[in-house]
């Protein structure tokens, strides 16, 4: 199941307390502080909603617009 970039961008602000519109394709998410609790939530609930990611592949490149190409139909 792939996520929509709305639901994507929402759950990233949620975790890092910040408005989605504070987020930008090139945004590297550690430097909002992203640290690996907040990154298991999320891979946590994405995979709750059926997506198929895991912590490592998200982990390698944790920049806005990787995640969306990577959880979302952007790419297709």
């Amino acid at each position: 199941m792939r996520l929509s970039r709305e639901r994507v961008i929402a759950d990233i602000a949620d975790v890092l307390h910040t408005e989605p519109t504070e987020l930008h394709t090139d945004t590297d998410l550690t430097d909002l502080g992203l640290d690996s609790i907040r990154l298991t939530t999320l891979v946590d609930r994405w995979r709750a909603s059926g997506a198929q990611v895991g912590f490592a592949e998200l982990a390698d490149k944790p920049v806005v617009g990787v995640w969306l190409l990577t959880l979302t139909d952007a790419a297709r």
